[in-house]
């Protein structure tokens, strides 16, 4: 059996297996690696929001791999359910979806900053410095985007943010 026809199984298993199915083809799928990430993104587009979710799980599990071509996707399919699960995997992949997602942010690519900023403030501590470093930005409105991400991040973001500005008022009064 081909993996790619091992993987539309586990996919098929996603649609309509009972739960311990659902699970195991979830493991199956993030074992797959890289071969399966642009199935799953297919079945996110297509499918409802239970096999988004199994199939978000396998993208967490595949890493690093899935994070341009689900954000490839996100920007190319406008689903508000489709991006907000994509988010949330980003989310949990974590520190190795932080530059890519605070570049959305820097660009102002508005359809997917809501996306972005909720994947980043909930992947916390390892955005806070890309995202402090975007205070130097020369644009206003990125300063300010930054600066609500990290107060939403509470004391995780809120913290340094105090520091930064309170260290930046210092060195103003100075000069």
């Amino acid at each position: 059996m081909t993996d790619k026809t091992r993987i539309e199984e586990l996919i098929a298993d996603l649609r309509d297996g009972p739960l311990a199915a659902r699970r195991a083809a979830t493991a199956g799928l993030g074992e797959s690696g890289e071969a399966a990430v642009e199935p799953l993104i297919a079945a996110m587009q297509a499918e409802g929001n239970d096999v988004r979710w199994y199939a978000a799980r396998a993208l967490v599990q595949i890493g690093e791999p899935a994070i341009a071509p689900l954000l490839a996707a996100m920007r190319a399919v406008c689903d508000c359910d489709f991006r907000r699960y994509g988010a949330a995997a980003l989310a949990e992949i974590g520190a190795a979806a932080v530059e890519p997602l605070v570049g959305i942010i820097e660009n102002a690519e508005t359809d997917l900053q809501p996306y972005a900023a909720m994947a980043l403030t909930r992947i916390g501590e390892p955005a806070v410095g890309r995202l402090l470093r975007l205070l130097e930005s020369p644009d206003a409105k990125t300063q300010e985007r930054a600066v609500l991400l990290l107060w939403k991040m509470g004391e995780t973001g809120g913290v340094p943010l105090t520091e930064a500005l309170e260290t930046r008022g210092r060195s103003a009064h100075n000069k």
